[in-house]
């Protein structure tokens, strides 16, 4: 058994799959931004705030800066 081919051995590489990486990063923060409101009423609430509510607007910017540079990167 054979550990290696030769480079005329190889079967050629296959194309890249073309995906729609949006829908992904929409859910992200479609997910995020729910997870925000909940961060915001619940402390409410209960009268404290925690880092919950900066790691969800963390979430929600960086995948609204995802979305723009995929929507850049498209054209």
């Amino acid at each position: 058994m054979r550990l290696y081919l030769k480079h005329s051995e190889r079967r050629a590489e296959p194309a890249p799959v073309e995906t729609d990486d949006r829908r992904a990063i929409l859910t992200g923060v479609v997910i995020w931004g729910a997870a925000l409101i909940v961060a915001v009423l619940v402390p409410s609430v209960m009268g404290q705030w925690s880092s919950a509510l900066w790691t969800c607007i963390a979430g929600f910017a960086l995948g609204l800066a995802g979305l723009v540079y995929t929507q850049f990167r498209r054209r």
